[in-house]
């Protein structure tokens, strides 16, 4: 006769969001509280970055974006820039081959005129070479800003001679291809958006929690998604 198992009486794991989107915040602080240059906490906060991922696609997640530079991170001193702008080139195509390994697609958004044409080529080819990879998407959001990104979609329909409603219009954005974001998580207790793909976080829920990004662990991202778990989505209705 089969053997049937005993009913579990343990709640079943909330539902995971399809897309989240980290604003990463908190690399300079994290490193001036333990006397470290600010610079080294870049790269503290993107070495946590593929745990990150593995663990969100674990627990279900498909779609994972990061605001990586914003339009307006330019405006920070030469100094950073050159080191941040350096360390892309040298430690993207490190994350390009993780994700290539655990079968996910890479996208980048942003301008791609401001950016060297050694970047922007291996961000080309990086999405190229993973665009059939169905593992989880991950996108990478570099000389980004949401009304930019609006106002190029805007330029594009115009050119193309498209009179537009909402989803046509998606189709002219960076983010076109990309599902709604379900929740938008911010670091290191700021609580603002700065400018972040303001089209695709219009039903997004948030999260503003203190700890910086370079300390982001499994524990911290399973309190955020039970947290989103308990919530009631309504979407207006």
């Amino acid at each position: 006769m089969f053997k049937f198992l005993k009913k579990s009486s343990r709640a079943p794991a909330p539902a995971a969001p399809r897309h989240i989107a980290f604003i990463m915040d908190g690399n300079r602080r994290w490193a001036r509280r333990r006397g470290l240059s600010p610079l080294y906490g870049h790269q503290k906060g993107a070495e946590v970055i593929d745990g990150v991922l593995r663990h969100l696609f674990n627990r279900g997640v498909k779609v994972v974006s990061f605001y990586a530079w914003s339009i307006e991170n330019w405006s920070r001193s030469d100094e950073e820039v050159q080191h941040i702008m350096g360390y892309i080139m040298r430690e993207m195509p490190a994350h390009i081959e993780s994700a290539k390994k655990d079968g996910a697609r890479v996208r980048f958004i942003g301008r791609r005129g401001v950016l060297s044409k050694d970047m922007v080529s291996m961000f080309e080819l990086a999405e190229k070479e993973t665009a059939k990879n169905e593992k989880g998407t991950i996108v990478f959001a570099i000389d980004y800003g949401g009304r930019d990104e609006i106002v190029r979609a805007a330029n594009r329909a115009i050119a193309a001679g498209k009179v537009v409603d909402e989803k046509s219009f998606e189709e002219f954005m960076d983010t076109g291809d990309l599902p709604p974001i379900d929740l938008v998580v911010r670091t290191s207790g700021e609580q603002r958006v700065s400018n972040f793909m303001l089209w695709k976080l219009a039903y997004a829920e948030f999260m503003f929690i203190p700890e910086d990004w370079p300390d982001m662990k499994p524990k911290i991202l399973d309190r955020i998604l039970d947290d989103f778990g308990t919530r009631q989505r309504r979407f207006g209705k």
